[in-house]
C-alpha cells in the first residue's frame, strides 16, 4: 500500500503548512496549473495542484485556527489518524483575520495569483510596443490584473470553507463556489473570461467536442471534480470506502469520465458530415505588420498597398489577381488610417476587386458626434466590407471594447492627469449598438462579426434571435509578440466554433490567422509572423448544438443539480 501511503502523508504534509510555506506552495499549485492551458494542454498536472488548494483549504478548516501551531511529528513507525491529527493541536486564540473563511480566501487568493501571472504574463508584452512612453507601466499590468482576477478565486475558497467539512462532498463544494467564480470573473466589470479552467478539458479534438452541450462554464464545474476528487478519496480514509478499494476508485473517478467525454467526441467526429457553402472562396491575408511601425504617418501609404499586393497573391506566392476568390479578409485596423475619409484609397480597393469580389477588412471609423459631446468626432474599431469601385457594403462597430486598451474607466478623469490607453486616441473609441448585430456581407451568410477579444466569450459570440451562418474574427494580436497569447485566442476562438455549432473564419495581423469548421478542426492556418495569404472554401453550419440553444442555462442546471446534491450529502453527514 505504498502509494496509498504516500498519498496520505502528501495530504497531511500540506495541510500543517503556515505562514509564508502555505502561501508559496498555493501559489506554485497556481502558477503549475497554467501548464494545463494552451499552448502545453498538460491538464494532468491539475491531478496535484487542485488536490493541493483542497488539502490547504482543509489545514485552516478542520482545526479551525489559521495560526495554531502544528503539532509535534509522530514517533517513527507510529501513524497518525488523519481525521483527528489536526485536533491535536494546540488551541491559539482566535483571530477574525484568522478565521477559516478569510484564511481559505487567502489561500484561494494566492492560488489564483499564482495561476494568473504566468499565465497572463504576454499581456506586458504591449507595454513594451511604445517602451519610452508605457514600460514603466508594465510591471502594474503583469501583477494588478493578476491580483484582481484572483480576487474570484479568493471568494469562492472563503465561500466554500464555510460550507467545509470532513467528508467528500466538500470537493463538491470547491467546485461549485469555483465555477460561479469563473462564471462571475467572466461577466463582471465587462468580464475576462481568459484561461478558464474548462479549456483543460478542450484538448485534444475528441474531449473539445463536449464544449457542444456543456459550454466551457460546465466543462469548469465538471473538470474540477474529476482533477480534484480523485487523490483527496484516495489519500484519506472514509468509513464507506475499504482502504484497499480506494486506490481503483480513485483512479476510475479520474479517467472514467475523460472516457466518457472523449468517446463521445471521437463518435461525434466520426459522424461528422461536413459540406461546404457553394460558390464561396475566401482569401485571409496576414501581412505581419510590426505593431511599433504600424501607426507611424509615414508607414500608411506602404501598409496599405502591401495589404493590396498580399491580397492579389495566391497562398504560393504567385499573383492571381483575385481569380475564383469571393471575399478577401484583412485583420483588425488593418488599414492605419480612416478609409471612409480617403477616397483614393477605396478607389484603389475598387480597382483591384474583381466584379463579384468582396473585402472585408477591420479598420477604423468615423462619424459626426452629437451637439454638447466633448469631441467633434465619435470613433469605431470596425469591419467594413467594400464592393465594386470600393464603395462601401456594410459595416459594424466594436461593442466589447477593451479596458485600458481602448478606452478608460473614468475616461476624462484620468486623461486630465495626463494617461492614454494603449491606442492613445484621445477621449478613447466609441462602444458599438448592442446587442450585437449580424453583419450582412453579400453572397456570405451572416455573419457573428467579432473583433479582437469579442470572440472569447462563451454564449456571447451570438446575439439576438436570428443565427448566423459563420463567426467573422479580426484581430490584432501583433500586441502581443511570441508569446502564449495569441495562441491562447486561437483556442479559444476555436472553442467557440464548437460551443456554437459555426465554421469561423480568422484573420490576424501577425497571426495566428485560420479557418475552423463547427467542430473545431483548422482547415488552414497562418502561423505567428508568418506573411501570406491562405485560401479556403467555407464550411457550412451545423444544426444548433445544445450549447448554442440554451447557453448558460446548462451551466446554471449541472450547478443547481450540483448544489442540491452537495447540500443532501452535507445533512446526511451530520445525522
Amino acid at each position: 500500500m505504498p502509494a496509498k501511503v504516500s498519498m496520505e502523508l502528501l495530504a497531511q504534509r500540506v495541510r500543517r503548512l503556515r505562514g509564508w510555506r502555505r502561501r508559496g506552495v498555493a501559489f506554485a499549485a497556481g502558477a503549475a496549473s497554467v501548464l494545463a492551458m494552451p499552448p502545453c494542454f498538460a491538464w494532468p498536472v491539475l491531478w496535484v495542484t487542485l488536490p493541493v488548494l483542497v488539502w490547504l483549504i482543509d489545514g485552516v478548516t478542520w482545526h479551525g485556527e489559521a495560526s495554531a501551531p502544528a503539532s509535534p511529528r509522530p514517533p517513527p513507525g507510529a501513524r497518525s489518524d488523519l481525521l483527528t491529527d489536526l485536533e491535536r493541536r494546540p488551541q491559539a486564540p482566535r483571530r477574525w483575520y484568522a478565521s477559516p473563511p478569510i484564511a481559505a480566501a487567502e489561500i484561494g487568493w494566492w492560488f489564483g495569483f499564482g495561476y494568473f501571472i504566468p499565465g497572463l504574463f504576454w499581456v506586458g508584452e504591449a507595454f513594451l510596443v511604445e517602451a519610452e512612453t508605457f514600460a514603466p507601466l508594465m510591471p502594474f499590468a503583469v501583477t494588478l490584473l493578476p491580483a484582481y482576477l484572483a480576487l474570484y478565486w479568493g471568494a469562492a475558497t472563503g465561500l466554500a470553507a464555510c460550507l467545509w467539512s470532513r467528508r467528500l462532498h466538500r470537493v463538491l463544494w470547491l467546485s461549485l463556489t469555483l465555477s460561479a467564480a469563473e462564471w462571475a470573473r467572466g461577466h463582471a466589470l465587462s468580464g475576462f473570461p481568459w484561461n478558464t479552467l474548462g479549456y483543460a478539458l478542450t484538448y485534444p479534438l475528441p474531449l473539445m467536442q463536449s464544449a457542444a452541450v456543456l459550454g466551457i462554464w460546465g466543462l469548469t464545474l465538471i473538470g474540477i471534480l474529476i482533477f480534484a476528487l480523485p487523490p483527496v478519496l484516495w489519500s484519506e480514509p472514509t468509513a464507506t470506502i475499504a482502504p484497499r478499494h480506494r486506490p481503483a476508485l480513485a483512479l476510475a473517478l479520474a479517467l472514467v469520465p475523460l472516457a466518457v467525454l472523449g468517446l463521445a467526441g471521437q463518435i461525434r467526429l466520426a459522424l461528422a458530415r461536413q459540406a461546404t457553402v457553394p460558390g464561396i472562396k475566401l482569401r485571409i491575408v496576414q501581412p505581419s505588420v510590426p505593431q511599433r511601425d504600424k501607426w507611424r504617418p509615414e508607414n500608411q501609404q506602404r501598409i496599405f498597398f502591401d495589404h493590396l499586393t498580399l491580397s492579389i497573391t495566391d497562398p504560393s506566392g504567385n499573383r492571381d489577381d483575385l481569380a475564383g476568390v469571393t471575399h478577401v479578409v484583412w485583420p483588425e485596423a488593418a488599414m492605419p488610417f480612416l478609409p471612409l475619409d480617403h477616397p483614393e484609397a477605396r478607389a484603389s480597393i475598387g480597382h483591384v476587386l474583381p466584379q463579384g469580389t468582396f473585402l472585408v477588412t477591420g479598420a477604423l471609423r468615423a462619424e459626426p458626434a452629437p451637439p454638447g459631446a466633448p469631441r467633434p468626432r465619435r470613433v469605431f474599431n470596425s469591419i467594413l466590407v467594400f464592393g465594386a469601385e470600393g464603395a462601401l457594403v456594410a459595416s459594424y462597430d466594436k461593442a466589447h471594447l477593451v479596458p485600458f486598451g481602448e478606452y478608460l474607466p473614468l475616461q476624462p478623469l484620468l486623461e486630465m492627469i495626463g494617461l492614454r490607453q494603449l491606442t492613445r486616441l484621445r477621449g478613447g473609441f466609441d462602444v458599438g449598438p448592442t446587442p450585437r448585430p449580424l453583419l450582412n456581407v453579400p453572397r456570405l451568410p451572416p455573419a457573428a462579426p467579432l473583433i479582437c477579444y469579442e470572440v472569447i466569450f462563451p454564449a456571447a459570440v451570438v446575439e439576438g434571435s436570428e443565427r448566423p451562418g459563420l463567426l467573422l474574427n479580426v484581430t490584432n494580436d501583433g500586441w502581443f509578440g511570441d508569446t502564449t497569447g495569441p495562441r491562447q485566442h486561437l483556442h479559444q476562438a476555436r472553442v467557440r466554433a464548437v460551443e456554437e455549432g459555426l465554421p469561423l473564419v480568422r484573420a490576424a495581423n501577425n497571426g495566428i490567422s485560420a479557418a475552423i469548421d463547427p467542430y473545431g478542426h483548422i482547415l488552414g492556418r497562418l502561423d505567428l509572423d508568418a506573411r501570406g495569404t491562405l485560401d479556403v472554401a467555407l464550411p457550412t453550419a451545423l444544426a444548433p448544438p445544445p450549447y448554442a440553444r440554451l447557453g448558460d442555462i446548462v451551466f446554471l442546471g449541472l450547478w443547481l443539480a450540483g448544489a442540491v446534491a452537495a447540500t443532501s450529502l452535507q445533512r446526511a453527514s451530520m445525522r
